[in-house]
């Protein structure tokens, strides 16, 4: 029993804390190092104020990003999953979060790819974004240099406006503010803002100045152009339990722009990357449920997305494959 335990903790994996820097100060992330010589991610957090593990003070306690990094690295895939510039752990890295753009998020990625790639061994890393950090990974991928290719987790596939339009006439609950949340979308498309003040509620809280701000930056851009024109591979895994993005209009959307894009649409996988079937109350649940693990298909589509180009990718002083 002893000689067993022993050889489970030298197969556990490493964590560490690691940073790169940042405009103004340090971009901070968690490095998991899978034991051996595999291949390297880099995981993007979706919008708003959402932490390396992907939960949000919004509400979102569901734990995703941290149960991919452990389960990828159990299957020999290293991760880095990151804080965004001025949040969390990187709030140094600018002074208002409401700053950052597309740009400096793609930045930001490239950053963490050639740490990762370093650390594991590698000559480049693959962007894992989830969400509007699909988006992140798709501009980014618009060079080469140090990525292996992209792997899109229920990312978004129209521009940004089109998205939160659905959303928003989705839920009959949004019946009294529709109006609002329309217009203020038309506003900020136009490259304009609208005074919170005179927002209903919760959207007041929820679009303030420097979010509308940063709004008009991300909503000009079109994922499927962007990946159209991806310099990398792409690869799309969308559930088709998402309530927010969807399979015909965002994921097809994306394969359909890049020829040699691969999709894989996992059967009642959701947003956050739980298995919830076609159960809308225990999709909404999930959200909040850190017991409920990661569907076990999407760690599978990121391994079979990452490690057949290992061998294609290995820096010279890598060693063998694993």
């Amino acid at each position: 029993m002893m000689l067993t335990a022993m050889l489970l903790a030298a197969a556990a994996p490493q964590v560490e804390q690691v940073a790169v820097p940042g405009p103004q100060g340090p971009l901070a992330g968690t490095l998991t190092l899978a034991e051996g010589k595999g291949p390297a991610v880099i995981i993007i957090p979706g919008s708003g104020p959402t932490d390396r593990d992907g939960n949000s003070p919004l509400g979102i306690t569901a734990g995703s990003y941290r149960m991919l990094a452990d389960a990828l690295a159990a299957k020999g895939v290293s991760s880095i999953r990151i804080d965004k510039r001025g949040m969390f752990g990187s709030r140094a890295a600018v002074a208002d979060p409401n700053d950052a753009t597309m740009a400096g998020y793609a930045d930001d990625a490239r950053a963490w790819a050639r740490l990762a790639a370093k650390r594991s061994g590698t000559a480049c890393a693959w962007l894992v974004g989830h969400s509007e950090g699909g988006v992140v990974a798709l501009q980014a991928a618009q060079s080469a240099d140090g990525i292996c290719g992209v792997v899109l987790l229920a990312s978004p596939g129209r521009p940004l406006g089109a998205v939160m339009r659905g959303q928003f006439r989705a839920n009959p609950a949004n019946a009294p503010i529709l109006d609002a949340a329309l217009g203020m979308l038309d506003a900020v498309e136009a490259g304009k803002t609208v005074d919170p003040a005179t927002l209903p509620v919760p959207l007041n809280g929820m679009f303030p100045l420097g979010v509308q701000k940063y709004l008009t930056g991300v909503i000009a851009l079109d994922p499927a152009q962007l990946a159209a024109t991806a310099k990398v591979p792409v690869v799309v895994v969308q559930g088709d339990a998402d309530l927010q993005v969807s399979v015909d209009d965002d994921a097809k959307r994306i394969a359909a722009a890049n020829p040699k894009a691969r999709l894989t649409v996992l059967p009642g996988v959701n947003h956050v990357l739980k298995q919830v079937g076609g159960d809308r109350l225990a999709n909404q649940r999930s959200y909040a449920d850190s017991s409920l693990p990661i569907a076990p298909e999407v760690v599978e589509a990121v391994v079979e997305a990452v490690k057949p180009a290992l061998s294609n990718h290995r820096h010279p002083r890598g060693g063998g494959d694993q």
